[in-house]
């Protein structure tokens, strides 16, 4: 049984560059991450933040966002991309 207080699936956006008139810049790039896309930190000056999100190969850049959302920069930490980093000597 579906909740009418619920939101409609069909009414999510499926391509995560379509949230970007609604959400915060940390609904897109989580979303994007979510989709398998690829993110790196191009800029970082003073408060602000510029992130490149590319395709999921992380090859060609598909969009641009720059952001002085204190979420954001908390939530990316001292990371500069989605790629995993390791966390202890190579094997």
């Amino acid at each position: 049984m579906t909740n009418p207080s619920d939101p409609d699936p069909r009414d999510t956006p499926t391509d995560p560059r379509e949230l970007s008139a609604t959400a915060t810049p940390l609904d897109l790039i989580t979303r994007w991450e979510l989709f398998g896309g690829a993110w790196r930190v191009i800029a970082r000056t003073g408060d602000q933040v510029t992130i490149s999100l590319c395709r999921c190969d992380g090859g060609e850049e598909q969009q641009r966002l720059t952001s002085d959302e204190p979420a954001l920069t908390a939530w990316l930490g001292d990371r500069t991309s989605s790629t995993p980093t390791s966390t202890g000597p190579p094997h």
